[in-house]
């Protein structure tokens, strides 16, 4: 890219005439150097510290003067130095999100992606992704970033009620926004989705359709979330006297074919459940395919609620009752919340509860 527009683009962006009291354009041996602050300020009339302060969003800055040293930076091909910045400043302008890569929630973590990246956009942060595998203690990654600073805030999700990760951020004052909930007592951020809404609802609807016996399959213990769904189920069984069967041989963790196998052997069990909550799209299709290879078919045999965040069930089963997660929405409120608090740390701590979206077949 040239460094400099041509002097018609210069004088738009300067909203004045080019003369020889105006801005100077620099000298021909000056064009071969990377474009920095100084040049979009000499080329806008405008102070380095207001053009920087423009380029960072900041709100004081009028928008059309922000606008117009938008544009001068992209006329000239000006990119920020984040090494100089960080010597500076001592930020990163680095975001980390942490990523589990079990299937089942392998829509969630491309949503929850889309959503921050939508939501980091024009902010100057740059979003790095860290996957965490399951033989690796959720803490260690947490440690290496903080510890040798290789950004400014995490994102993360999968709580536990008493999160280790949370504890250690909270001790370390170290600004983070999480996807799920703990039990401790020292407010922190998060986005949540109302899991115990969901299942309670997914209840109430199998009940309604006539099942008698409903079956649920649970994260493991070790998630705050597992607390909620197991509360919804309760507490419609508590209204409505249903039977309810929670496995105890697999989760909303296992593989598929361990969920295949399982459910197999309960298509041919005794007192088989008639209606099945699932948190996860991969779960049901385990099932659904297990109880396929006996004869038995949703919406004749069985019935089911499931949890969608990709929409892809509705091509595979549209017959099947689905109740949404806006996973992409919590992804794009766990990076604005973050922002916030880069932005100003006295804030308090945003918190979102996210509702369940009901879609049931007539």
């Amino acid at each position: 890219m040239e460094r400099f527009a041509t002097i018609s683009s210069l004088q738009q962006v300067k909203g004045v005439g080019m003369n020889h009291n105006g801005p100077r354009l620099p000298a021909q041996s000056e064009a071969t150097d990377r474009p920095t602050l100084k040049t979009v300020a000499e080329i806008t009339g405008l102070a380095v510290t207001t053009v920087s302060r423009a380029l960072a969003n900041d709100p004081k800055i009028a928008e059309a003067t922000r606008a117009r040293v938008s544009e001068a930076a992209k006329l000239i091909g000006y990119a920020p130095n984040h090494a100089a910045r960080r010597l500076r400043t001592g930020k990163t302008m680095v975001i980390n999100l942490l990523l589990d890569p079990h299937f089942e929630v392998l829509g969630f973590g491309n949503a929850l992606l889309v959503g921050a990246t939508m939501a980091l956009e024009g902010s100057g942060y740059n979003l790095v992704v860290t996957p965490h595998f399951n033989d690796v203690d959720p803490l260690v990654p947490i440690q290496n970033i903080v510890t040798n600073r290789l950004a400014d805030g995490i994102l993360f999700s999968r709580t536990g009620p008493f999160d280790a990760r949370v504890r250690f951020l909270l001790e370390q004052k170290f600004p983070f926004v999480s996807h799920g909930r703990t039990e401790f007592t020292e407010p922190h951020s998060w986005v949540d989705y109302d899991n115990e809404e969901f299942a309670y609802r997914a209840t109430l609807r199998l009940v309604e359709k006539g099942c008698h016996n409903v079956c649920v399959l649970l994260p493991p213990e070790s998630l705050t979330f597992c607390q909620h769904l197991r509360y919804g189920v309760m507490r419609a069984v508590r209204e409505t006297g249903v039977g309810y069967h929670i496995p105890t041989t697999v989760t909303l963790d296992s593989s598929m074919q361990e969920i295949n196998e399982w459910a197999g052997a309960l298509a041919t069990s005794e007192g088989r459940p008639d209606g099945f909550i699932c948190p996860g799209e991969a779960s049901f299709l385990a099932v659904r395919n297990a109880f396929r290879s006996h004869g038995l078919r949703a919406g004749r045999d069985y019935q089911a609620v499931v949890k969608s965040i990709s929409g892809i069930l509705s091509q595979i089963d549209p017959d099947i009752d689905t109740i949404y997660e806006d996973v992409e929405e919590a992804g794009r409120m766990m990076a604005s919340q973050l922002l916030a608090m880069l932005s100003d740390d006295t804030l308090p701590r945003p918190s979102n509860l996210q509702k369940p979206t009901t879609s049931f077949r007539e």
